[in-house]
């Protein structure tokens, strides 16, 4: 049987904190489904579209991988599509204390027994967030080492169109 996992999120960008977690899952699962969690309240600094061919692309190298994308309710998502477990990173107590509370609500609606698994990011990553990220680039930073190169000229290009 098939250990199938999932690790949603907005992903707007895509960052290292995300990808370590992405690779550390999938190690530890036959197939990992990285799944773009659309929000019609939220506009993003990316499509929706632009978010699934960034993860795509940045995931390609690991083979069990596969992206995705969804709106509405995480369990049901999951209750659909049959994963295992649902993997959460976690940058620190904050995170946590959020997560948490999701995994609680999110554990009385699985159907099939899924389990939400908490992976710690690595310590190199534990400040990066999407939104950290956007505002350096909007601001002219360096955001190499905080996303992958292929998202940095993604994120580049959006900015010169803006």
């Amino acid at each position: 049987m098939e250990r199938k996992a999932l690790f949603a999120g907005s992903f707007d960008p895509l960052t290292n904190g995300h990808l370590n977690i992405i690779e550390r899952a999938a190690a530890m699962y036959d197939s990992l489904t990285v799944a773009v969690v659309v929000n019609p309240q939220k506009t993003g600094f990316f499509t929706v579209d632009e978010r699934v061919e960034i993860a795509g692309e940045v995931t390609g190298h690991i083979p069990n991988v596969r992206i995705d994308s969804f709106s509405g309710l995480l369990a049901d998502y999951v209750n659909e599509n049959g994963f295992a477990a649902v993997v959460r990173g976690l940058r620190d107590t904050a995170d946590f204390l959020n997560e948490f509370q999701m995994a609680q609500m999110n554990a009385l609606l699985y159907t099939e027994g899924t389990e939400t698994v908490f992976l710690m990011t690595d310590p190199k990553c534990s400040f990066i967030s999407s939104s950290i990220v956007r505002e350096v680039a909007a601001l002219g930073g360096d955001i190499s080492g905080l996303i992958h190169p292929y998202t940095a000229a993604r994120i580049r290009d959006k900015l010169k169109e803006r």
